[in-house]
């Protein structure tokens, strides 16, 4: 009889459920969104480009994803992994709202079934990103998985009965109404196009990108035993990802606010952090010394990497370095 790691004893989503069988089917509603920004940033940036646009689009992603994505969605809300006063949670899991990919219940919830489903012995393709990265692509961009029997989440009250999060759930889509009205006022269409279309195509699609990788290729430190799929470190996006791609640290400590653990692992998430901590605006960053023992975590002596990351390697090397 299998028994269940420690570490998921707390998980919100329990044990008793089917994330082996199920069926992806097409999500009408979420494939469009994708859809529509895609083609609008596609068909109408390039209409409309301007170099002040493009200088909107990079630094709103850069500034979403920094804030919103990596520290108040992923680090804080789904992980409190440090505390801070209220009204910057609240702000930054808006800013993580901005990036287009889900409201902040529905990511949670997503992050958490994906979650849970890894660390088992067994899961299906689509929370392991094992299928080619065409038909990955369409499954996470455009379907949805739905279980046989799906396990129970169970959301903390903190968050699930929040009424400020209950109202970006059911409104995340609008929220890039008000900047595109703003964006239009100042810079016309262009700045529509690059400032909320093209920067939700960004950080959608650089979402599912980084996630296929970072489950199928790159450097592992650390491997958790008995779970059906590792993560990987992916280096080259320390900087564009804001710190998350260092995937295989976080499998192996998920409650870490620090991600980039070792020497040369820039985490642009973590540096923001300690920045606040001096401002006495955020408190109780954890590390992995803060972190109960993972009997099924185990370290690898010499970092590990698959051989599609050392051909990467090596054509750098010779193409870019010299």
């Amino acid at each position: 009889m299998d028994v269940m790691p420690e570490s998921l004893k707390d998980h919100r989503v329990q044990q008793g459920g089917d994330v082996v069988h199920g069926e992806v089917r097409w999500e009408p509603i979420r494939s469009l969104w994708f859809t529509g920004m895609t083609l609008a940033a596609v068909v109408g940036g390039t209409l409309t480009f301007t170099w002040a646009a493009v200088v909107l689009f990079a630094g709103s992603t850069a500034l979403v994803l920094l804030l919103g994505h990596s520290l108040g969605m992923h680090r804080k809300l789904i992980h409190d992994s440090f505390q801070c006063p209220k009204w910057l949670e609240y702000f930054l899991v808006y800013c993580g709202v901005l990036v287009g990919l889900s409201g902040p219940l529905g990511l949670l919830r997503t992050h958490d079934l994906r979650d849970f489903a890894q660390r088992q012995k067994d899961c299906h393709d689509f929370f392991g990103h094992r299928r080619s990265p065409l038909l990955d692509a369409w499954w996470q961009l455009h379907c949805e998985l739905r279980l046989g029997g799906p396990p129970t989440i169970q959301v903390e009250s903190r968050v699930a009965d929040d009424a400020f999060y209950s109202f970006l759930q059911r409104t995340w889509m609008a929220q890039q109404l008000p900047w595109a009205l703003l964006f239009f006022a100042i810079g016309g269409w262009a700045w529509v196009f690059w400032g909320v279309c093209a920067r939700v195509t960004a950080g959608v699609f650089g979402h599912w990108l980084i996630g296929h990788f970072a489950h199928r290729h790159g450097e592992q430190r650390h491997v958790v035993d008995g779970a059906s799929v590792q993560g990987f470190n992916v280096p080259f996006s320390a900087l564009l990802t804001m710190g998350e791609c260092w995937h295989n640290n976080h499998h192996a400590f998920p409650g870490s606010a620090r991600l980039g653990l070792y020497a040369g692992e820039w985490d642009p998430g973590w540096w923001v952090l300690l920045g606040l901590e001096r401002l006495g605006l955020v408190w109780g960053l954890k590390t992995p010394a803060d972190l109960s023992h993972r009997a099924e975590l185990r370290r690898v002596v010499e970092p590990v990497e698959s051989s599609c990351d050392c051909r990467v390697r090596m054509w750098l090397k010779r193409r870019v370095w010299g």
